[in-house]
């Protein structure tokens, strides 16, 4: 293809800036994704925890639960496998397009990917003890 079909066509691929990609846009789209599940967890963890039962509770004879809610344990799990699932789908679409040395690979994924495997290890051993 010659220069003057290329442009009659649309721009070159090459030449457009990266904002203006449709690729890079669902890339940068479910990088955000990944990181609000990541804080919807965040959330959901501290309701599903124990509560802590202080002395003034236990003078008044009030209860607290001194063990993790089962519903939001359920939900945390699948979302933090969503979590996982979505930033490993995220690095490789990355690394199918970054072919150039001032591409940049994305080390916030690999931490999004690290912190949502050792979360799912940790729960599974403490739901196993």
């Amino acid at each position: 293809m010659t220069t003057r079909q290329v442009q009659k066509f649309g721009q070159e691929r090459r030449k457009k800036s990266r904002e203006q990609d449709t690729y890079y846009q669902v890339v940068v789209t479910l990088n955000s994704l990944a990181w609000l599940s990541l804080v919807i967890c965040l959330i959901l963890f501290h309701f599903a925890r124990p509560e802590m039962v202080s002395g003034v509770q236990q003078f008044w004879g009030i209860e607290g639960r001194t063990s993790w809610a089962p519903q939001y344990i359920d939900a945390l799990i699948m979302l933090l496998q969503g979590c996982l699932v979505t930033s490993l789908l995220t690095m490789f679409l990355r690394s199918r397009r970054n072919r150039r040395k001032t591409d940049r690979y994305g080390v916030n994924l690999f931490i999004l990917a690290g912190i949502s495997s050792l979360s799912l290890v940790t729960l599974n051993a403490a739901a196993l003890s």
